[in-house]
Order: C-alpha cells, then structure tokens, then sequence
C-alpha cells in the first residue's frame, strides 16, 4: 500500500507553496496525495498564479471537497503519514485550533491530531497580532509543527524558485521523505 498524505490550500497568500508540494510529491510513486482546496485556496490560486484549479487537481492522486465531511479522509480509520496545510490561512488555523470543523480541511485536520498523526501548517500571514500568535501557540500544543516559510539566506538563492523549494523541502524534511529540492546546511 502507498503511503498517504493529505494537502490542503486554503485561503491564505502562498498557494505556490501547496502547488509545488503536490508537483515534488507527484513524481514519488511510493506516495497517494489526497487533495482539499478551500474557496479561498481556489481564488488565491487565480490571483497568484497561471495554474487553473483543474491542473491542480491533475497533481493530486485524490481530490476531496472541501464540503464533503463523508470523505474517507475524515475518519480516522482512514491510514496516512499526516497532513501538510500549505498555506495556512487564519480562519483555517482557527478551525483548527477550537476544533470548528465545518469544512473538510479542518476536520481532517482534526482527526490527524486526535490520531497523533503529524500535522504541518505553514501559516502565511504577517505581520502577526496577539490572536494570531495565540493560536499558532495553540494549534502547537495540540501537536501541530508550524514551518512558516521564511526564506533561507545560506543556501544563497538565486530565484523565487530557490525560496520556494527550500521551504517545500524543509516540509517534506519532517514527514520524513527524503527530497533533492532543499539546499542542505554543509557548515563552514
């Protein structure tokens, strides 16, 4: 059986960090994607890149509605190595965080953390207020890692590109997929 992991895109700016995510894990054949786009992610998607949500989709093994609360995704007898939410928007990480799942990124986000699966946000907003920072704390001590993508400056990037995978990479890092995309630290 493949290993799985779930991708949500929801509504923040930085939907090339979820794009590109699915594109690295689309040329892994030990992996099965499950994709969940938000409105948000969708329309962000059109505003920030060229992509239309169907070449999108066309990355991903499964694509779920984000309405559909039956998906298998939702059980927790449903097997995956976890979930990545790049972006992370703050209306999603507060979702999250009180357990609010009225759609289904949010409630798979809910049953990988009551089966102690890892879940990875990469929140995009800044600057960050005190409810913001409260919440990222929060999702934390639920077991949520927070890699928000801050770029890199010792892998000396050359392109948006360079920026981008190296967050992607370092994401992928922690479900413990080994990648070629991210400029590794080799000391001084």
């Amino acid at each position: 059986m493949k290993k799985r992991i779930i991708v949500g895109i929801s509504g923040a700016s930085g939907v090339i960090y979820g794009i590109r995510l699915l594109q690295v894990l689309q040329n892994d054949s030990e992996i099965e994607t499950h994709l969940v786009l938000t409105n948000g992610g969708k329309l962000n998607i059109t505003l920030e890149t060229d992509f239309d949500i169907k070449s999108i989709e066309g990355l991903a093994d499964v694509v779920h509605s984000d309405k559909n609360l039956g998906a298998t995704i939702a059980s927790g007898s449903f097997q995956t190595l976890g979930m990545i939410i790049a972006p992370c928007s703050m209306k999603t990480l507060s979702g999250i965080v009180n357990s609010y799942a009225t759609n289904l990124i949010v409630r798979a986000s809910d049953v990988i953390l009551k089966e102690s699966r890892q879940l990875i946000l990469v929140p995009r907003e800044t600057p960050l207020h005190t409810g913001h920072c409260e919440l990222l704390y929060r999702a934390s001590v639920l077991g949520a890692q927070i890699v928000p993508p801050n770029p890199a400056f010792y892998n000396n990037p050359e392109s948006l590109d360079d920026i981008i995978n190296h967050t992607v990479g370092r994401v992928l890092d922690l479900v413990g997929l080994d990648n070629d995309i991210v400029s590794r630290w080799e000391g001084v």
